[in-house]
This record gives C-alpha cells, sequence and structure tokens, in this order.
C-alpha cells in the first residue's frame, strides 16, 4: 500500500496492520456465512403465534405489510412468511402470483438465491413456509409483477440466536494496538539513538 511506502520499520508494520485488518474483515465474512436450508411448505402454523417482525412499506404503486411468524425462528422448525400488498389509489389487493427467494445477508453480498415458493393470495395474504437447518442471517426477497412493473422487496430474516463477533474483534483489534505500540516505541528508540550518535560525534 502506497501509505506505508515510506520508512522500513514503519513499512513492515503497516503492512502487518493492513493484513490484520483484511483477516478481520475475513474472518467476519467467514462468520456471517451459512449454507441455506432446504425450505418447507407447511403453511399450517398457528396464526395466533406472534411475529419476530412486522414490517409496513410502500413501493411504486402498493402498500405492504410483511410478518414472520414464530417469534423466534430456529433451526429446524417451520415457519411461515406474510405478505399483505394493496394498491395505494384505492386498497385494492394484489391478485396475482407472488414468488419468494432466499440468500445468505453476509458481507460479501451472496448473491446466491433458493427459490423457496411461489403463491397465490389467500384470504389477501400471500403466506410462504420455510425451514432452515442452519443458524445465522439471510435475505428473503418477495417479487411480483404489476402493470408490466416488476415490484421487490428485501427484508432479513435471523435463524436462531444471534452469534456476536465481538470476541473477534477484541483480539484482533488488540493485536493491531500492540503493533501500533511496539512502532511507536521502536521509532523513539531509533530517534534517541540518532541524537545521542550526533552528541558523541567529534566537533
Amino acid at each position: 500500500m502506497k501509505r506505508f511506502k515510506k520508512g522500513g520499520n514503519t513499512s513492515k508494520t503497516g503492512a502487518v496492520i493492513s493484513v490484520l485488518f483484511i483477516l478481520l474483515s475475513v474472518s467476519v465474512g467467514a462468520y456471517a456465512h451459512h449454507v441455506l436450508g432446504r425450505p418447507a411448505y407447511s403453511l399450517n402454523e398457528d396464526s395466533n403465534t406472534p411475529p419476530s417482525m412486522q414490517v409496513e412499506t410502500q413501493i411504486g404503486e402498493y402498500f405492504l405489510t410483511y410478518m414472520v411468524f414464530p417469534a423466534f425462528p430456529k433451526p429446524g422448525e417451520n415457519g411461515r412468511i406474510n405478505v399483505y400488498a394493496s394498491r395505494i389509489d384505492n386498497g385494492d389487493t394484489f391478485q396475482g402470483e407472488m414468488s419468494f427467494s432466499v440468500r445468505n445477508d453476509n458481507w460479501f453480498g451472496d448473491k446466491n438465491e433458493e427459490s423457496i415458493g411461489t403463491q397465490n393470495v389467500d384470504d389477501g395474504v400471500y403466506r410462504q413456509g420455510f425451514l432452515f437447518k442452519e443458524k445465522g442471517n439471510y435475505i428473503i426477497t418477495a417479487k411480483f409483477t404489476s402493470g408490466g412493473e416488476p415490484y421487490i422487496i428485501d427484508f432479513p430474516l435471523q435463524i436462531g440466536e444471534s452469534s456476536s463477533m465481538l470476541p473477534v474483534g477484541i483480539a484482533l483489534g488488540s493485536i493491531v494496538f500492540v503493533l501500533i505500540t511496539v512502532n511507536i516505541i521502536q521509532r523513539k528508540r531509533l530517534m534517541r539513538e540518532k541524537i545521542r550518535a550526533a552528541r558523541n560525534e567529534p566537533e
């Protein structure tokens, strides 16, 4: 890296720090990556179960509400997504098909989507079942077309308890701090040696 070009010790330490920052990014990204589970299409979950998330949004000509059931989805547990889509101008419910897909939610923007189903409206609601084998963070995408215009809605889905990267971040952060401290100490020591050598030179 150009910014670490000047100075022998600074260059080496800077290069090591750069590598550590890259390793930190790779570690976090790899930690967030999960293999996608095979979805199940069981739509018989208890409708009285409280949703873990309820979001209302506006997109194009439609007002959408989506919910995730149950409150805390776990690996190997059947869950369900409910999506309501109604026109903003007259409140009419969208009557076409709505497709659902899922992908990993990670730092590297995994674009490998897996289709989990296409649903027709049922009593004003689009219901899509899911089942994941692995815990992790995912992005659910709902898609439909109205009036020749495509509509795409992304929303997050967490399966299982969230995993904190705090211990890894603290460990790598500590290493970076130590390297910076050592670099400062070395530079001060070299400066003192130069001053001492200059004083000892004969006039």
